[in-house]
């Protein structure tokens, strides 16, 4: 499952953290100077300095307080640094991780006991794991997955329950597969988790009804589709017959109807917020994804108007920052343009890359959020 594999991807990441390659921007000793004096967190584990006057070598980062230039000397590693005579600093702790590992570090074991929990952990049990408050835990838990514990236990289980429901099995046998120990449990957070009765998502959305409008917009033909929770998918390109075919492969036995008026009020309001960003989207979103797409798709709504990321950008906000080829792959199955920005997400070095709706598009559309 991607949630497992993005988790899987973060705890290598962690173990990794240490052996970062020599970077093309701290070659030179000013240019450590200038990291050191400016505590920067990209420069550590690639150099280490020490103080001649102390005794003591630290990471780039560290916070204490800043020597003087004559007493600072550099070092590729730590090894080589208390071969030079200097010992470890009690702040930084440049032996171990970085303070951003070792929050990613504690929170993969959060995860993992979530996953192989039975019962979902009480936020005691959880923080109690990771060595951590229960305020600090719950926190930065939120910060470094973009979701609470138990949202996130719940979008486990629920990637457990869409495996289960597509592989032909009942759904009493998928709930329990997936881990719910009781039905009432998970029927009672069923349509957020589907969007739809689990019945009729193990049936390709049989019986559902989906509303949906194709028109012109300034970025070609745009198809606007919405469940009975709101609207689930927002689609560009130059052939509208192909935009149905899209929304027909997506929901293959779903009764697809014309909208009404309300509905034509939902599109009008799309088309708006295309033309003019500004304006914003206030309708209600029925967001289908895995709990990793939902990690993804979240960083991209948190991304301003106006601004930009990269991929490894965030692959980072979401505590994953080796899983930067599954950030792009979850953009790439976004179904809402527009809504959710994945037209945001550039190349590390802020050039427009791949963009399922067409690069013009993509450039158009930051174009226009960057000028209105």
């Amino acid at each position: 499952m991607l949630a497992q594999a993005g988790l899987s991807r973060m705890s290598m990441a962690v173990r990794n953290s240490g052996n970062k390659q020599p970077s093309a921007a701290f070659v030179t000793d000013e240019q450590r100077w200038a990291a050191v004096t400016a505590r920067d967190a990209a420069a550590d584990g690639v150099f280490y300095y020490s103080v001649r006057t102390t005794g003591v070598y630290c990471r780039p980062s560290c916070a204490s307080r800043r020597a003087r230039r004559e007493n600072v000397s550099f070092h590729a590693d730590c090894v080589a640094a208390e071969a030079a005579g200097f010992r470890p600093c009690k702040r930084c702790h440049p032996r171990e991780g970085s303070l951003a590992d070792r929050q990613a570090q504690s929170v993969a074991r959060a995860c993992r006991l979530i996953e192989t929990a039975d019962e979902l952990p009480s936020l005691g049990e959880l923080a109690a794991a990771a060595g951590l408050s229960r305020f600090h835990f719950h926190r930065l838990f939120k910060q470094v997955t973009g979701l609470t514990p138990k949202a996130y236990a719940t979008g486990h289980r629920s990637d457990r329950m869409r495996n289960e429901l597509q592989r032909g099995q009942s759904v009493t046998e998928a709930i329990y597969e997936a881990g719910f120990n009781s039905s009432a449990r998970f029927y009672a957070n069923a349509a957020d988790a589907l969007g739809m009765k689990p019945a009729t998502f193990r049936a390709g959305a049989l019986g559902a009804t989906i509303r949906f409008g194709v028109g012109d917009c300034s970025l070609g033909s745009i198809l606007v589709a919405a469940s009975a929770t709101g609207v689930c998918a927002i689609l560009l390109g130059n052939d509208p017959e192909a935009l149905v075919r899209d929304l027909q492969d997506r929901f293959p036995k779903a009764s697809l109807i014309g909208g009404d008026a309300q509905f034509e009020q939902w599109m009008a309001s799309v088309i708006g917020f295309v033309e003019a960003p500004r304006l914003g989207l206030s309708l209600p979103l029925d967001v289908r994804g895995t709990a990793f797409q939902q990690r993804v798709w979240q960083a991209l709504r948190n991304i301003p108007l106006g601004s930009t990321a990269s991929y490894a950008d965030i692959a980072a906000r979401i505590g994953a920052p080796k899983a930067v080829r599954a950030v792009a792959q979850a953009c790439g199955a976004n179904p809402l343009a527009v809504a959710i920005p994945c037209h945001r997400v550039v190349r590390t070095d802020k050039s427009l890359s791949g963009y399922r709706w067409g690069v013009e598009r993509k450039q158009a559309l930051l174009d226009r959020e960057k000028g209105d």
